[in-house]
């Protein structure tokens, strides 16, 4: 192989195993020639002798939806930047039992760490992982169990009503995620107390899926009733939907119906009124969960009282104000 590819068989050895950089068009000429005889390296034996695989396991649940794409997107960007792959396996349901085969089978992939972005409805308690495997997870559920971190889920929620309560809103709507989601939970029980803690009535909470079609049909309910002033939906793509009903219905962001989402997705700021959102720090959490991984292995500890937390700020645009002639009664009080 050495001499087809032109090179010495140490620079073989350092392009199989990944432990030292080589040039990437030296690179490009091994794997070639890797490739012409059906090389494939030995992980088994690389771990013996290296002492890792260089590979994260990666579980996840739904990778479609905006937070679990953009974490995932993170992920790997943060593992490349350590000189490891990742091995994604998408399960089908949030159920226990889909979880631990899709542990099983990352494990018969050979992986030193495993990170779990949302295992929903599975819990410590009948989720079993191996003792010596280095975990991270992006779940609240799994705090105490394993090292976790997230957005503040809870301080970007209350930032969103307390935001709409001081433009003058009377009252706050919610359009929250499925009852499944530990997210979608965790923001609905944070508008509720703000709303406690103001003393504000706490209106009916509506679920949609996270899509924009649940939030435009839920909108649809919303959009007729002259109460509604104020709407703080669980995610952007619930916030659109709305924000296409109640432009139907004639009720006009932000001075009829104030909005405000959560993750600050892309589009959000390009939306019209350009939405203000809570945003999620992606690109951060992806580094911190890889960075756990990587705690773990060099200082061989499970760290599992660890729980990091990325703020979640909120990002003020054109879809929230005063309601209309909020400046006239208080002017008038």
């Amino acid at each position: 192989m050495a001499r087809l590819a032109g090179v010495s068989a140490q620079t073989v050895s350092r392009v199989s195993t990944g432990s030292e950089p080589v040039r990437p068009e030296t690179r490009e000429r091994v794997l070639d020639a890797m490739g012409q005889l059906g090389y494939a390296p030995n992980l088994a034996a690389r771990a013996l002798r290296h002492g890792n695989f260089r590979s994260i396991g990666l579980i996840a649940h739904q990778v479609i939806r905006t937070g679990e794409s953009k974490t995932i997107e993170a992920v790997i960007e943060a593992a490349r930047r350590e000189g490891y792959s990742v091995s994604l396996v998408d399960v089908q349901s949030p159920s226990p039992g889909d979880v631990r085969d899709a542990v099983q089978h990352l494990s018969h992939q050979a992986i030193d760490g495993l990170i779990i972005i949302r295992a929903e409805t599975a819990t410590p308690a009948t989720l079993a992982l191996p003792s010596t495997l280095p975990v991270a997870v992006s779940d609240s559920r799994f705090i105490g169990h394993h090292p976790a971190i997230g957005a503040d889920q809870v301080g970007g929620s209350r930032a969103a009503v307390q935001h709409l309560l001081d433009l003058g809103h009377t009252t706050v709507h919610h359009i929250a995620g499925p009852s499944d989601s530990g997210p979608a939970d965790l923001r609905a029980m944070a508008w509720k107390d703000t709303l406690r803690t103001a003393r504000r009535r706490v209106p009916a909470i509506l679920r949609g899926d996270w899509s924009a079609d649940s939030g435009y049909e839920l909108g649809r309910r919303l959009a007729g009733r002259s109460d509604v002033t104020a709407v703080f939906a669980a995610n952007d793509e619930m916030a659109c939907g709305l924000l296409h009903s109640l432009h139907e219905a004639g009720r006009e962001v932000p001075y009829d119906v104030s909005v405000v989402g959560f993750d600050d997705i892309e589009v959000a700021r390009h939306l019209w009124p350009p939405l203000t959102t809570v945003r999620q720090e992606f690109q951060e959490i992806g580094k911190e969960l890889v960075e756990l991984i990587m705690r773990q292995m060099r200082d061989r500890t499970t760290m599992v009282d660890y729980h990091g937390t990325v703020p979640a700020p909120l990002i003020i645009r054109g879809s929230s104000a005063p309601p209309r002639g909020f400046a006239m009664r208080a002017a008038g009080a």
